[in-house]
C-alpha cells in the first residue's frame, strides 16, 4: 500500500506547478495580450527543437525502470567506503531515481546499518540530473552544460560522501534517521519481490506496462514543465533589455555565482522548467558559471530537493546535507565558469 504521507508532498508539488503555469499564462495574456500568438509559436518551435534529443532520454529512463535496473542499486552501497561513495555518486548522477520515490530504499539502507556517507553521496547527486534531464539540458543549453551538469552531480556526490565519511563515528551519523512514524514506515514499506534484471523489457506484459507507464509519466512531466517554461522564456526576453542582468550576474561580478546559489535556488521549481528560463537569463547577461551554480543548487538546495530528505534525517545530518549542497554548488559554478 502506498504511504499517503509520502504521496502528499508530490501532489502538493504538482498542484504548485500547475498553479504557477496558469498564473504565468494568465499574466502574459493580461500584460501582453498582443504577444499571446507569438508566445504560442515560440513554445511550439521550442518543443520541436528539443524533441529529437529529449525523446531518447525519456525512452532510456523508462527502460531503466522497466528492466529492473533501478531495483538493484542497493548493491552499490555494499563494501569499502571510498568505493561505495564513488558508486553511489555515479548511480545517482545517471539514474532517474530521486526524491520521495527513493525514500524507502535509502531509509531502509540506513536502518539496516549502511553508512551515511554513500547515502549522502546518492542523495546529493541524484536530484541534479538523469538520462531525460541530460538530454533536455543538451537540447536547451548545449552539450557543454549537459556534460558539466552530469560531472558536477558526480563530483558533488563524491565530495559530499567523502566529507560525511569523516564523521562516520559520530553518534548522529551512526543513527541518522529520525525516530518518527514516517521513518519507521519507510523502513518497512519496501514491499514486493525485487525483479531480476531483464534488458529485453518487451518480453513480458508486466514490464511492457511498466515501460509504458514510466514513459508517459516522464513525458507528461517534461511537457508540463517545458510548456510554461518556454512561455516564461519568451516573456523574459520580451521584458528584459539585452545585457540588463550583466550588472548583477555577469562575468565581471564576483558575487554573481553566490547570488545565483543563495537567491536563485529558493525560487527553483523544477529542473526541466529551469532550463529554458536559464537560457533566457544567459541571453540577458547571466554568466555561464552563475547559470551552472543556479542549476546545481536548485536541484539540491531548493524546497523540492530538500523535501525528500528532511522528513527522515535528523537535524545534524540534514544541516550537513544543506551545507555540502551549497559548497558543492559554488564550486561547480566557479569550475564551470573557468572551464568555459
Amino acid at each position: 500500500m502506498v504511504d499517503q504521507t509520502v504521496v502528499q508532498p508530490q501532489k502538493g508539488k504538482k498542484r504548485a506547478i500547475w498553479g504557477l503555469c496558469l498564473t504565468l499564462l494568465a499574466g502574459i495574456a493580461f500584460v501582453w495580450p498582443d504577444h499571446m500568438g507569438n508566445t504560442a509559436i515560440f513554445v511550439g518551435w521550442g518543443l520541436v527543437a528539443v524533441a529529437p534529443i529529449v525523446v531518447p532520454g525519456i525512452v532510456l529512463a523508462a527502460w531503466i525502470i522497466a528492466s529492473g535496473a533501478d531495483a538493484h542499486i542497493a548493491r552499490a552501497f555494499e563494501g569499502r567506503t571510498l568505493r561505495t561513495v564513488m558508486a553511489a555518486s555515479l548511480i545517482g548522477a545517471i539514474t532517474p531515481v530521486c526524491g520521495v520515490t527513493v525514500l524507502p530504499l535509502m531509509a531502509g539502507l540506513l536502518a539496516a546499518g549502511v553508512p551515511l556517507a554513500p547515502i549522502m553521496a546518492f542523495w546529493l547527486s541524484s536530484p541534479i540530473t538523469d538520462p531525460a534531464m541530460l538530454a533536455t539540458t543538451a537540447a536547451t543549453l548545449g552539450l557543454s552544460f549537459a556534460i558539466g551538469k552530469t560531472l558536477a552531480a558526480f563530483g558533488l556526490g563524491v565530495f559530499g560522501g567523502a566529507i560525511t565519511a569523516l564523521f562516520a563515528k559520530s553518534p548522529w551519523a551512526l543513527n541518522a534517521l529520525r525516530d518518527n512514524g514516517l521513518a519507521r514506515q519507510l523502513t518497512t514499506s519496501r514491499c514486493g519481490e525485487v525483479q531480476a534484471f531483464e534488458p529485453k523489457v518487451w518480453r513480458t506484459e508486466q514490464r511492457r506496462r511498466s515501460f509504458g507507464a514510466q514513459f508517459w509519466a516522464t513525458a507528461r512531466l517534461i511537457l508540463m514543465c517545458l510548456i510554461p517554461a518556454f512561455a516564461a522564456e519568451y516573456a523574459l526576453n520580451a521584458a528584459l533589455t539585452p545585457g540588463s542582468l550583466a550588472a548583477y550576474l555577469g562575468e565581471d561580478q564576483w558575487w554573481a555565482i553566490p547570488a545565483a546559489v543563495f537567491v536563485g535556488a529558493p525560487a527553483y521549481i523544477d529542473g526541466y522548467a529551469a532550463l529554458p528560463l536559464t537560457r533566457g537569463l544567459i541571453e540577458n547577461g547571466m554568466s555561464k558559471g552563475a547559470a551552472m551554480a543556479f542549476l546545481i543548487s536548485g536541484g539540491v538546495v531548493s524546497i523540492w530537493g530538500a523535501m525528500a530528505i528532511a522528513p527522515v534525517l535528523k537535524l545534524k545530518p540534514f544541516l550537513l546535507y544543506l551545507l555540502l549542497a551549497v559548497l558543492g554548488s559554488l564550486a561547480a559554478g566557479y569550475a564551470f565558469g573557468w572551464a568555459v
